[in-house]
């Protein structure tokens, strides 16, 4: 465990982010809380504290890099174990956050956890993306992030609807990111998008390839996206 922490601070300033003993300890226990969690839900594939600390927790926090305002509203969609939010609310408590995921088993976690970590300013909610986004909070969010979701085009549509017009959504993807951009031109153009900035950086002590994406939102999306459940993965834009 010590080991682990040491990695995150070492990872940490690597990323240019620097942490109190107060939110070490607060990801010392989301490190014990998952690794608990996981042995009944599948949670993630990752056993090592080491391969956690780098995988999960410093590559949720390379978000950081995108965020201009953190007192802002961020959902989180399709957050599963609350990546790639619950390390930047660790790391920036000031944001408002939003946890939307699909499985009530992960939801159960993702409330326990909140209340292990005493974080405020954070709700889960139980619902599928395309039925929340039509919802009273629709183009009400600052910051939309999501890491794992689908593709790009799929994940466009889940996650534009809730951005405000000049709203900004952030998107973790892996090598093969500048061609799911290009294939997703069709979906920026119907639903309001504009891809504003593309990162291209390796993830501190692994040295895995990734990509941070800074999608704007430049116009209002159309009320009818996003479709109806299952129809954005199976008939993408």
């Amino acid at each position: 465990m010590d080991q682990a922490l040491e990695i995150l601070k070492r990872g940490g300033e690597k990323l240019g982010l620097s942490f109190s003993s107060e939110k070490i300890e607060k990801f010392s226990i989301y490190l014990e809380e998952l690794k608990k969690w996981n042995r009944k839900l599948n949670l993630t594939g990752l056993k090592k504290d080491e391969e956690i600390v780098v995988k999960h927790f410093l590559d949720s926090l390379s978000c950081a890099e995108l965020i201009e305002d953190f007192d802002s509203k961020m959902i989180d969609v399709g957050t599963g174990a609350g990546f790639p939010s619950l390390p930047l609310k660790i790391y920036q408590p000031e944001i408002q956050l939003t946890l939307l995921e699909s499985t009530q088993k992960k939801v159960t976690f993702l409330e326990y956890l909140v209340k292990a970590l005493k974080l405020k300013k954070v709700r889960v909610i139980w619902s599928r993306a395309e039925e929340w986004a039509q919802g009273e909070e629709r183009e009400s969010y600052h910051y939309v992030v999501c890491r794992a979701l689908a593709s790009l085009r799929v994940s466009l549509e889940y996650t534009l609807p809730f951005l405000k017009i000049g709203g900004c959504l952030i998107v973790q993807k892996g090598p093969k990111a500048k061609e799911e951009v290009k294939a997703s031109s069709k979906a920026l153009s119907i639903l309001g998008g504009r891809v504003d900035r593309m990162i291209h950086f390796k993830l501190p002590l692994s040295g895995d390839e990734r990509y941070l994406l800074r999608i704007e939102k430049v116009q209002a999306t159309p009320p009818g996206y996003p479709r109806r459940v299952g129809i954005p993965s199976k008939r993408p834009l």
